[in-house]
């Protein structure tokens, strides 16, 4: 049973009216005297209109046959006749006349599909046959169900946004470099709006403390999306944000930071997520996440050719630990069965839910981020008992190929390569929130045109991307440039 809400019942009602005299087209919608405002008002209806650069009343139809067909076959059949959408004219069935099931009339139409109701089924493969009907039942609850289960497609559709794909031929305004501009980076992970919330020093329960306030676009995935395109990356985001301006603001945002927006998904009727963020004085802070649920990616999304298709061409690949344990394993395994895998660097997260049903994909992960406690909880380990040595060491176990623990400017690394903990840099703050963005950005930005594993020195340039996030503000826009990090890597190479 299809839920029913004001707004679905509204947008079958204007299809069942629609379905009069030709059927559906844009020229009907102009011309009609139906109020079809809720229908041309959908998200689905306003992003598939804003992607191909045409009227709302234009793409409705097109649209409307995509969402169709991928109904069951009677469904399909009856929207399609009533409705004129003309989906047999793409693979006419032998024995159907097209003209009669697409006729001027829609009793002529609903007459020759009661008629020709098997034969129809039968060449959509169909099982079993449904019983004949007469025109009388056809306009019954076939029809309900039929209208009511289209109308149900449209109303909650989740589509990717599509406003605007970074042409990855072109060169990087920023800080153009032959070598930097072949990477392409795909992130998956998570685009909110951080309340910043500023004050001297955090309190503790039942302190208080003067501040200031402000809303940035933020999240873990964003804030990595636009610190590998800062650093002239060819960067895309694959994410979700609500339907709404919070939603807007930030897909502008990441445009305007030159970071491909065509794989974040606009989720209808469902708010974009909010994260409160209270930073003291020395950069230290905490963190209050609020995310509806419908705010994620599904293993439907996964399954898509395009994000396939993003993951196949990325030369790396940056993923947090934010999205349900399944989609994990869906996209980690989508990686592992690539015929040639991109870099995959994973950031962790402190909460996740059932972290061993991971374990048989962390073989896939090149580098693993995070900070002890991040590390400690995908590893399983007790914090009081388990120290950084013992807890790299169960990762590596289960195939992850570099161990990175940093936390206040400092990194630590367990790998086949290199196994040190490096010397921290002069810091003014004692932490950033966007330092771990930084600090993965950076070690895919030396390793991915290379295909080499990390050396010493590529750690220790992306602990100095760390410390050029040394700010106070909106945590992307605290993401460095190349040149940035260069002067901090010279500074810090010439005292050592």
């Amino acid at each position: 049973m299809v839920p029913q809400d004001s707004g679905m019942v509204a947008v079958r009602n204007i299809l069942t009216r629609l379905c009069k005299r030709s059927g559906l087209s844009s020229d009907r919608l102009r011309s009609t005297e139906i109020d079809v405002l809720p229908l041309l008002d959908l998200l689905a209806v306003r992003q598939y209109a804003r992607r191909a650069g045409i009227d709302r009343e234009e793409a409705v139809l097109p649209l409307v046959r995509d969402l169709a067909r991928g109904l069951q076959p009677t469904h399909r059949l009856v929207v399609d006749a009533e409705l004129s959408l003309g989906l047999l004219r793409e693979n006419p069935p032998p024995g159907v006349d097209l003209d009669q099931l697409y006729a001027a009339d829609l009793g002529e139409r609903r007459e020759y599909l009661a008629v020709r109701w098997a034969a129809l089924h039968e060449a959509l493969g169909a099982q079993p046959i449904p019983d004949t009907l007469t025109v009388r039942s056809l306009r019954g609850a076939p029809e309900r169900r039929a209208f009511t289960e289209l109308a149900a497609q449209l109303a909650t559709a989740s589509v990717f946004d599509g406003a605007h794909v970074v042409d990855f031929a072109e060169t990087t305004a920023r800080e153009p470099d032959p070598v930097d501009s072949r990477g392409v980076v795909t992130v998956i992970g998570d685009a909110v709006i951080d309340h910043m919330y500023l004050v001297d020093r955090i309190p503790g329960p039942g302190g208080t403390a003067p501040g200031s306030y402000g809303e940035h676009p933020g999240g873990k995935g964003l804030a990595r999306a636009v610190a590998a395109a800062r650093l002239g990356l060819r960067a895309r985001l694959i994410s979700a944000v609500g339907d709404d301006d919070a939603g807007d603001r930030i897909l502008e945002y990441l445009r305007s930071e030159r970071v491909d927006t065509e794989l974040v998904k606009v989720v209808p009727y469902a708010p974009t997520p909010v994260t409160a963020v209270i930073v003291a004085g020395t950069g230290a802070a905490s963190t209050i996440g609020c995310k509806d649920e419908r705010i994620r990616l599904s293993s439907q999304d996964l399954r898509s050719d395009a994000i396939r298709s993003a993951l196949a061409t990325s030369d790396a690949v940056l993923l947090t630990f934010e999205q349900p344990t399944g989609v994990l394993e869906q996209i980690m395994a989508q990686l592992r069965g690539l015929p040639r895998r991109p870099l995959v660097v994973v950031h962790p997260a402190p909460r996740l839910d059932r972290p061993q049903y991971l374990y048989q994909h962390l073989g896939v992960v090149d580098y693993l981020v995070g900070d002890d406690k991040d590390l400690q909880a995908l590893a399983m380990a007790d914090g009081a008992a388990s120290c950084g040595d013992q807890t790299a060491t169960r990762l590596r176990a289960l195939g992850v190929g570099a161990v990175c623990a940093i936390k206040d400017f400092r990194c630590a690394v367990w790998s086949e390569q290199v196994s040190d903990r490096f010397q921290p840099f002069p810091t003014a703050l004692d932490d950033s929130v966007g330092a771990h963005a930084a600090f993965s950005a950076a070690l895919v930005y030396r390793l991915v045109s290379t295909r080499r594993p990390a050396a010493r020195n590529d750690y220790v340039w992306a602990t100095a991307a760390m410390v050029a996030t040394q700010s106070i503000g909106a945590v992307p826009g605290a993401m460095p440039l190349v040149s940035e990090v260069e002067r901090i890597f010279k500074l810090a190479t010439e005292e050592h």
